[in-house]
């Protein structure tokens, strides 16, 4: 590979926008894996956060455990934890609808 196609893909890269917020591996992980003792917390925020990007599509239980490998009742747990944090918010449309949710940010505040 010449020297300057190197180069054009490291520009290209550095361009390229993150995945990940930083503070999500940085602080989060250790957070709620480390201090909480919730690495399924953590699992369904990655799965939450990446699944997100079309904000009309519900999630079930079910479809998150799928997603993570988990069981429904710890995504279930994982959820209820992640919202007592302030780090997911769920809404739901009807009362047999899949929750919407969405990840939140508190540290972008």
């Amino acid at each position: 590979m010449r020297a300057g196609s190197c180069a054009s893909i490291a520009m290209a890269m550095a361009a390229a926008p993150t995945l990940l917020d930083p503070y999500v591996l940085d602080t989060l992980m250790r957070d709620l894996v480390g201090h909480d003792r919730r690495p399924s917390a953590f699992l369904v925020y990655l799965a939450i956060e990446a699944l997100s990007q079309d904000a009309r599509r519900s999630l079930s239980h079910a479809e998150l455990a799928e997603q993570t490998g988990l069981s429904k009742r710890s995504v279930q747990e994982a959820v209820k934890h992640l919202q007592g944090r302030g780090l997911v918010a769920a809404t739901r449309r009807g009362a047999t609808e899949a929750q919407f949710y969405r990840p939140l940010r508190p540290w972008r505040r």
